[in-house]
């Protein structure tokens, strides 16, 4: 909860905070056995499922052979191997979002060469994303909501704390009244 109440500040100022992207990029050559498992792949492809005509002219997206995928992610020092790439007849582009990070790699399908770039925007970014959920994949989005949960049961176990004490103490409820009035006031006055 600590970590949300600090991100939800610095999301408020977001604009205010500088932060300085640094990217980083490789340019390697797959070795022509992985480019011809590559290869393989597509050839595979096209017999089983796909028109020829059609796979010509529009991008596919699939997966990257594993020992292709495995190979490059070591090359690069990010895995790959579970992500789609889409494929066109000259280029297989991947994109790789993550928490406080974009990246993209593209092969040449016909030369081998692969194009890494990826772009840190620093620590502030990174758990600025995790905060919305952004580019964090499942096991993150459950924890969300496991969190979201978890809060709502300490407010309603709160107000009901509340109403337990109200008795004894005659500022309560006009307290918990101006927690609802001066927030829908300011967002009625002054949002615009």
């Amino acid at each position: 909860m600590l970590l949300f109440a600090v991100t939800g500040i610095t999301l408020n100022h977001a604009s205010q905070i500088e932060s300085s992207p640094v990217t980083t990029t490789k340019s390697i050559e797959l070795p022509p056995g992985l480019l011809d498992a590559l290869n393989q792949k597509v050839e595979n492809d096209e017999a089983e499922n796909l028109d020829q005509q059609s796979f010509s002219q529009e991008t596919i997206s699939h997966r990257i052979p594993d020992e292709v995928a495995k190979w490059i992610g070591g090359q690069i020092g990010k895995p790959i191997v579970s992500r789609p790439a889409d494929w066109s007849d000259d280029e297989i582009y991947m994109s790789m979002p993550g928490p406080g990070s974009d990246a993209w790699l593209a092969i040449d399908r016909e030369t081998g060469s692969v194009e890494f770039e990826q772009t840190q925007r620093g620590w502030i970014s990174y758990f600025n994303d995790l905060h919305k959920g952004r580019n964090t994949g499942p096991a993150w989005k459950w924890v969300l909501d496991l969190l979201a949960l978890a809060t709502l049961v300490f407010c309603i176990t709160g107000l009901m704390l509340l109403i337990q004490h109200a008795r004894r103490r005659k500022m309560t409820w006009p307290m918990v009244a101006l927690g609802f009035v001066i927030p829908a006031l300011v967002a009625l006055l002054m949002i615009h």
